[in-house]
């Protein structure tokens, strides 16, 4: 069996060069992440979401978590799949964490998010990421509220070690304890991690992902509000990324074909459906590496779940205002 050239450059645009930068990204993350708990610093990373997760019953090991998931979401994740695989933490607070990092991977995107939609749909953006970041902070504040009922209070959350933080460091220890952790974790994540991404870009090759994109977007006709063109926003936001709609949105704007509140509407409803998808194609090989599958899974499903109904919470309430 013979490849041409082109079909080479394909696999390697498409699957190699993205599955090994990805591969690099889990290394790096899962080194940082065993490098801190091999330092006992989980307790001083975790001031910036002290206020919450003393009031939510949460550990420091989650609130390291979230400080983390500022710069990396791939640290956050295996600092709490470390965590929860030596039973620091147990499932419902694992859960619970990985929910509550919603906030911080918001703030990861918005930049990007507000710079591309701004020069597109001009003040409709503004509305638009105001409203998707309502639905981060009533993601973020309603897990607060969930854990401080499901989750005992932790025997200890504040102060500093019990050393008063003047025992020194050992880092030549502290990197060898990490190595060793890293060669047996990153075995069994590139076992996982390989073939998934593999499965899962087959499938996007044959269509399978297109075919439940335009499946998804043939049943909108239900939603109040939505216009004949809010149909083709919808449909590129999910058969592509956020990028594709709003462009289409902003040519339909110039054109007086469509008001603010319909493109906001349009973009949210865009928003919910394609979550899913594309958490199935990005999230989920990555997860199935740094968690069991079966954990990862039900990570994905919960998450997916809970921020499509904030989404859906915050498009009803537009709806109502708007319409």
């Amino acid at each position: 069996m013979t490849f041409s050239a082109d079909t080479l450059l394909t696999l390697w645009d498409r699957l190699v060069w993205p599955l090994l930068r990805l591969m690099a990204s889990i290394s790096v993350g899962l080194m940082i992440a065993n490098f801190i708990e091999s330092l006992n610093w989980t307790r001083r990373i975790a001031f910036l979401a002290r206020p919450l997760i003393r009031f939510g019953h949460l550990s420091d090991i989650t609130g390291a978590s979230f400080s983390m998931a500022v710069f990396s979401g791939v640290s956050a994740n295996t600092l709490l799949a470390e965590a929860y695989d030596q039973d620091k933490i147990r499932k419902a607070e694992l859960v619970l964490a990985n929910l509550f990092n919603s906030l911080p991977t918001y703030f990861i995107h918005l930049p990007t998010m507000f710079f591309i939609t701004v020069p597109l749909i001009k003040g409709a953006a503004v509305i638009y990421v105001g409203l998707t970041l309502a639905a981060a902070l009533l993601r973020t504040f309603s897990i607060v509220i969930i854990s401080r009922f499901l989750l005992p209070r932790p025997d200890s959350q504040e102060g500093p070690p019990a050393d008063g933080g003047k025992t020194a460091i050992d880092w030549r220890q502290a990197m060898d304890k990490s190595w060793l952790r890293f060669k047996k974790r990153i075995r069994k994540i590139l076992l996982v991690t390989v073939p998934i991404y593999i499965i899962v870009y087959v499938m996007n090759r044959i269509g399978f992902f297109t075919e439940l994109e335009q499946a998804a977007a043939a049943y909108l006709a239900f939603i109040p509000g939505l216009t004949p063109h809010s149909m083709g926003i919808i449909t590129l936001q999910i058969a592509s990324e956020l990028t594709a709609g709003v462009a289409a949105a902003g040519a339909l704007l110039q054109e007086g074909k469509m008001e603010y509140r319909e493109i906001i509407l349009a973009l949210l409803v865009g928003n919910i459906l394609s979550s899913p998808l594309r958490a199935v194609r990005h999230q989920f090989p990555y997860y199935a590496g740094i968690f069991k599958p079966k954990v990862a899974t039900e990570l994905i499903v919960c998450s997916q779940a809970f921020r499509v109904f904030s989404l859906i919470l915050v498009a009803a309430a537009f709806y109502i205002y708007a319409f």
